[in-house]
């Protein structure tokens, strides 16, 4: 799928229910259904979904589910609650010297933290890589913008109630349409622009 100007990402999010993976599924079906005429949805070899004509991506916690589908791609959606863990082995071991000064200067150490890792995430799924080939050294955008490892996407995260969302789209990602399932008529645009900043709530 080509990179072009104006590439807009709709991302929907609802509560996971009792079997996330299903939710999710469903979740996506409904949103593409709402881009393209009878979506079908497969996974290649690797787990991936696949839509035909959309570029698609699907993540979940226990609590939450989230997708994102838009006509061009790639796209790579990663999802996690925030919440008590314990961080800095991971950071430790994976960040770079360069991440790990980054988030150490932060405010909010633990958000700083998620920001990478879902950051890393996104990008690998958007990749169709997700964090093999050492995606968690793939160095990334700190706070967000263009991934020099990978020139055609941006990183960008999502505003969410106790949560980091990291969205890596292309390089001419220039809005972002947010529906929660419980506010059906609710829908949020976040217009982008680089470096990136997501604007709104």
């Amino acid at each position: 799928m080509g990179v072009s100007v104006g590439v807009s990402v709709h991302v929907w999010l609802a509560p996971a229910g009792a079997d996330p993976r299903t939710t999710a599924h469903n979740l996506l079906l409904a949103l593409a259904s709402t881009l393209t005429d009878d979506p079908a949805l497969t996974h290649d070899e690797t787990g991936r979904p696949q839509i035909p004509g959309l570029a698609v991506s699907l993540t979940h916690t226990h609590h939450q589910v989230a997708v994102a589908a838009a006509p061009e791609g790639p796209v790579g959606l990663d999802l996690e609650e925030l919440g008590p863990r314990e961080f800095r082995p991971l950071a430790d071991r994976w960040f770079s010297q360069q991440e790990l000064r980054w988030l150490d200067q932060q405010p909010d150490v633990r958000r700083a933290f998620l920001q990478l890792w879902t950051a890393k995430e996104a990008v690998g799924k958007a990749l169709g890589l997700g964090l093999r080939r050492a995606g968690l050294r793939r160095p990334m955008p700190l706070g967000g913008g263009v991934v020099a490892s990978a020139p055609e996407l941006l990183v960008t995260y999502v505003p969410w109630p106790d949560a980091v969302l990291a969205l890596a789209a292309p390089t001419g990602l220039t809005e972002i349409v947010v529906r929660h399932e419980t506010a059906l008529r609710s829908v949020v645009r976040s217009r982008t622009s680089l470096p990136v900043v997501v604007r709104g709530s």
